[in-house]
């Protein structure tokens, strides 16, 4: 039997004698009451990219979804295994979250294999492969312009695949709904690793502006 990661446990350490320890009081809270996060967020599986990091989240105040290129499935309750939208439901019918952010970011591998599916190693007939076969529609555009660099279509298939998302999130009859409503809010925003600078989206005109600094 193997032993557990030792990096693991140095962490976790750190995390009792630091974060949990200050914020004790928050855990005892949500362990009595339950979690109530206000608002999900579809990622990706990315190391690099953690919602909790980036937006310096307490515990408790945002339930995340990731996957492989934070994409979003269209409804389609067939009766098979739906680890997405299961989790949207959850967040939707429970929770009662008031803001679904999609939140993509630069560097993306599953959008590079989106862009040029020869160059893995996996075929369409994969776990991978079919999952970013979500992206078919759009992805087809973006690699066949030769107007654009390497570097420009896989930042913009990274920003585009998020509208595509945003659309197949509202093929879902309750989110459609409740945004009709004006109680939910629906966005989407790009993380440049590099940089560490937030795009966010631009509900009107889907453009991808940084927010002014204060």
């Amino acid at each position: 039997m193997g032993t557990f990661p030792e990096n693991l446990l140095s962490g976790y350490r750190n995390f009792i004698d630091g974060r949990f320890s200050t914020e004790r009081e928050r855990y005892r809270e949500l362990a009595r009451e339950g979690q109530k996060p206000r608002t999900l967020v579809i990622a990706c599986c990315d190391s690099r990219a953690a919602p909790e990091t980036i937006f310096d989240s307490p515990p408790g105040e945002l339930f995340v979804v990731r996957n492989v290129a934070n994409l979003v499935p269209p409804y389609g309750p067939d009766g098979k295994y739906h680890g997405t939208s299961a989790a949207l439901e959850y967040a939707i019918h429970s929770l009662e979250v008031t803001t679904i952010l999609v939140l993509g970011h630069g560097r993306c591998g599953g959008i590079q294999a989106a862009l040029d599916p020869s160059a893995g190693p996996l075929s369409a007939g994969d776990f991978i492969g079919k999952w970013m076969s979500l992206l078919e529609p759009v992805a087809g555009a973006v690699s066949s312009n030769e107007l654009l660099t390497t570097s420009e279509r896989q930042t913009a298939l990274e920003r585009i695949s998020i509208r595509h998302s945003i659309a197949n999130l509202r093929s879902f009859p309750r989110i459609a709904e409740l945004e009709a409503e004006g109680k939910l809010q629906v966005c989407g925003a790009w993380f440049d690793i590099l940089s560490g600078e937030l795009w966010i989206m631009d509900p009107e005109t889907g453009d991808f502006e940084r927010p002014e600094a204060d």
